[in-house]
Parts: C-alpha cells; structure tokens; sequence
C-alpha cells in the first residue's frame, strides 16, 4: 500500500492509500489544505486536531451545498426534460382546415395566372 506525504496547514502527515489512488489523494488533501491555510490566516495558529476539524468541517459545509445544487439542478433538468418530450409529442403546428372549393378556386387561379404569363410571353 502506497504512503504519501500531504501537507495540510504547514504540518506533514502520512498518509497510506489504495494503489493507483495517490493523486485523490493529493487532491483531498490539497482541498483540506486550502481550507486549513485560510483558518490560519483568520485565526492564526491553531492546535492541530482543531484545524483539521475546522477544515474539515468547511469542506463538509461546502460539499453539502454543492450536494443541495445538484439536487436542484438535476429537479430543473427532469423538469425540462418532461417539458421537451410533451413538446415532441404535440405537433409544432396544425394548419387550419381549407374552406370547402378554396383549393379548387386557387387552382383555377393558378391556372388564369400561367394562362395570362403564357399570353404576355408570346407579344
């Protein structure tokens, strides 16, 4: 099992983890360090547990509020996505039914129409 040594609020810990999971690793405890360097530079120096726990419970706070966005935003996505569907299942338009005769008498009128084009081509 691999060690890695993170470093959190100046103080050096090691820490062993899972093979292949080193860089998680140094990703959580680069988030546990920001979190603890901001302390520091509010509050000063700190008892070690106390820091941890402090940062701790910042990215715990954090994560949660990321935890209720996401929940929102997956509520918004369900909810467009039903929107979407009832969009595709209702058709984008319907044309209005014709008037009994009216395409009849249009295509008599395209007819007087190609007749008169027909006739002024041919002076």
């Amino acid at each position: 099992m691999p060690n890695e040594t993170v470093t959190i609020g100046g103080k050096s810990f090691d820490v062993a983890c899972q093979p292949g999971e080193e860089h998680y690793l140094r990703a959580a405890a680069a988030l546990l360090d920001a979190e603890a360097t901001t302390l520091i530079g509010q509050i000063g120096r700190l008892p070690e547990s106390k820091m941890l726990l402090m940062a701790g419970l910042m990215l715990a706070d954090k994560t949660a509020g990321a935890e209720d966005r996401v929940k929102q935003l997956e509520a918004e996505l369900a909810d467009l996505r039903a929107e979407a569907e009832r969009l595709r299942a209702t058709p984008a338009f319907a044309a209005p039914a014709l008037p009994e005769g009216t395409l009849e008498r249009m295509t008599d009128l395209a007819d007087r129409a190609e007749a008169m084009a027909e006739e002024l081509e041919n002076r």
